[in-house]
C-alpha cells in the first residue's frame, strides 16, 4: 500500500487502516475458534469415556456373571437338580449367585416350567418367552436393560449324549433346561454417577484452562497485525516517509519462520512415531515367531507326552513373558536420545541366556534346514541388562538364520577373560558387500532389500543391537565375505560401570 515515491496517498492509508482494523477484530474471532474447538472435543471426549466405561462394565459383569452360570449349568446335572431340586448344595449355589449378583436366578426345565425361583414366587409355573424359547434351541443370549438397571441372561443348560456305540460315536449338546438370570446393574450406575462428577469437575477446569490458553493464543497470534497497524500509524503521524513492505514486516517473516520451525518439529515427531512402530514391529516378530513355531509343533504332534507339553508351555509362557519385557523396553525408544534409557544391571549368567536363545531360535533353524550350534569354553557371569544382552544375541543370532543359505549352518562362540566377555556368532550365508558394511548399523538400512521383505525383515535389527552394546560400553566387530558367510563380535565388559 505504499507508494514508489515513499509517500503515503491518504486515501489508500485509510483504506490499509480500515483493514488493520478489521484485522483487530481477527483477535475475537481467533478467540472464539479456539476456545469452541478445544470445548467440543473436551465434552465429547467425557460423554465417549462414559459410555466406553458403562459398556465395558457391562461386559465384564456378563461375561463373569456367564462364567460362573455355566459352572452351575454343570452341577445342575451333575446333581439332577432339574429332577429334584432337594439338593441342598446346589441350592446354596443358586442363592449365593442371586446375592452376589443382587438379582434374580430361575431354573427352567425343558417342559418351560420353572422348578426354581429365588424370588419363591413363579415356581412350579410355565414360562413363554421368546428369549427363553430359543436358549431351549441352544441359543443363549443377554439384554442389557439400561433404564430398569438390570442385565437378564439366558444360559442353556446342556448335556453332551453320545450318538451311537465305540470311540467313533459322535457326540450331540443336548438342551436339558435354562437359567434365566436378571443381574443388578446398581454398582455399575453408581459408579457412573461419580465418575460423571468428577469428569464434570475435571472438565469445568479444563474448559477454564481452554478459555485462557485461548486469550493467550489469539494475542500471541494477533500480534504480528497489531505490529503492523503500529507501524501504519507512525506513517500516517508522518513519523517515517519509508514505504512498508515484505521484507520491513519481520513479523510476518517471524510467522513464517516459526510456521516452518514447527513443520521441522512435526516432521521429527512423525518419523520418530514410525520408527517406534517399525521397531515394536520388528523386535515383537522374534517371540512371537517362537511361540507359533512351539504351538505348532504341539499340534502336528499326535499323542504328545505329558512332560514334553509342559515343556512346550514353559517355554510359550517365558517368550510372553520376554515379549513383555521387551515392549516395556521399546518404549524407551520414544525418547530421541538412546542413551538417555535406563538400564536395569543384574548378574546374569550368559551361558544359560544363550542357551535360551538358541533352543528358542533353533525351531526357527530347523525350518530353514540350518544347523545351529552353540559351544561354550567357559562359564561366563557377568552385569548386564538382560533384556537387552538377550535383544543383542537374539537379533546377531536370527540375522545369521535369516540370511543363510540351504543347508547352512550357524556357530555361537561363547568365551571370556578377566575384563571383558566374548560372544561370536558366525555362519555359512550370503555375506555382507564391501561397500554396505559402513551402514549395516543405520536405521532402516537394508543391505538386499527384496530378501528383507520376503524375509520380513525392517532394517531395525543391527541398529538396535549396536545401541544395546553401546549401552553396555562394549563393542562390536563384523568380518563378512559375500557369498561366503559373515562373523559378528560382540565384546561386553563384565563389570558395568555407570558413567
Amino acid at each position: 500500500m505504499c507508494g514508489l515515491n515513499g509517500v503515503w496517498d491518504t486515501t489508500l492509508l485509510k483504506l490499509n487502516i480500515r483493514k488493520i482494523i478489521f484485522l483487530r477484530s481477527l483477535k475475537t474471532r481467533i478467540f472464539l475458534i479456539l476456545f469452541i474447538v478445544g470445548l467440543i472435543p473436551c465434552i465429547s471426549m467425557r460423554y465417549a469415556i462414559l459410555q466406553n466405561y458403562e459398556q465395558r462394565a457391562v461386559d465384564v459383569r456378563t461375561s463373569d456373571a456367564t462364567t460362573q452360570l455355566r459352572i452351575l449349568a454343570n452341577h445342575l446335572l451333575t446333581y439332577h437338580y432339574l429332577q429334584d431340586t432337594s439338593s441342598e448344595v446346589i441350592n446354596a449355589e443358586i442363592n449365593q449367585l442371586s446375592s452376589l449378583y443382587d438379582g434374580r436366578v430361575m431354573i427352567i426345565n425343558n417342559d418351560l416350567r420353572i422348578v426354581k425361583d429365588t424370588y419363591g414366587i413363579s415356581e412350579n409355573k410355565t414360562i413363554i418367552s421368546e428369549e427363553v424359547i430359543r436358549c431351549i434351541k441352544g441359543e443363549s443370549d443377554s439384554k442389557y436393560d439400561k433404564d430398569n438397571g438390570y442385565i437378564e441372561m439366558t444360559i442353556p443348560i446342556t448335556e453332551a449324549v453320545s450318538l451311537g456305540e465305540g470311540t467313533d460315536a459322535e457326540k450331540k449338546e443336548l438342551v436339558r433346561g435354562v437359567m434365566l438370570v436378571s443381574a443388578s446393574t446398581d454398582s455399575i450406575r453408581i459408579t457412573m454417577e461419580i465418575l460423571s462428577r468428577k469428569a464434570l469437575i475435571v472438565e469445568v477446569i479444563v474448559i477454564l484452562a481452554i478459555f485462557v490458553v485461548s486469550i493467550i493464543a489469539s494475542k500471541i497470534l494477533i500480534r504480528p497485525f497489531e505490529k503492523i497497524t503500529e507501524a501504519l500509524n507512525e506513517a500516517q503521524e508522518g513519523y517515517t516517509d519509508a514505504p512498508i513492505s515484505v521484507t520491513d514486516c519481520l513479523e510476518t517473516e517471524h510467522i513464517g519462520d516459526a510456521f516452518n520451525r514447527v513443520l521441522g518439529r512435526m516432521k521429527v515427531l512423525d518419523d520418530s512415531r514410525q520408527e517406534f512402530v517399525s521397531n515394536v514391529s520388528h523386535e515383537l516378530k522374534t517371540p512371537i515367531t517362537s511361540m507359533k513355531v512351539l504351538a505348532d509343533s504341539l499340534i502336528s504332534q499326535k499323542d504328545v507326552p505329558i512332560e514334553v507339553y509342559q515343556e512346550f508351555m514353559e517355554d510359550i509362557t517365558k517368550e510372553v513373558e520376554r515379549e513383555d519385557k521387551i515392549i516395556t523396553d521399546l518404549l524407551s525408544l520414544v525418547k530421541m536420545d538412546r542413551t538417555a534409557a535406563d538400564l536395569t544391571i543384574t548378574e546374569v549368567d550368559i551361558n544359560i541366556l544363550v542357551e535360551l536363545i538358541m533352543r528358542r531360535l533353533r525351531p526357527i533353524a530347523q525350518k530353514r534346514d540350518v544347523e545351529l550350534v552353540y559351544e561354550s569354553i567357559r562359564p561366563v557371569t557377568a552385569a548386564v541388562d538382560e533384556v537387552k544382552m538377550t535383544l543383542v544375541i537374539s537379533n546377531l543370532v536370527e540375522n545369521a538364520i535369516k540370511y543363510n543359505k540351504e543347508h547352512g549352518w550357524v556357530k555361537v562362540t561363547l568365551d571370556a577373560d578377566h575384563q571383558f566377555f566374548t560372544i561370536v556368532v558366525a555362519d555359512s550365508g550370503l555375506g555382507i558387500p564391501q561397500e554396505s558394511m559402513d551402514h549395516i548399523y543405520e536405521r532402516f538400512y537394508r543391505v538386499d532389500k527384496s530378501r528383507s521383505r520376503e524375509i520380513g525383515g525392517t532394517g531395525l535389527g543391527l541398529a538396535i543391537t549396536k545401541s544395546a552394546i553401546m549401552m553396555h560400553r562394549g563393542s562390536i566387530k563384523v568380518e563378512s565375505i559375500e557369498g561366503e558367510g559373515t562373523t559378528f563380535t560382540v565384546r561386553i565388559p563384565l563389570t558395568y560401570i555407570a558413567v
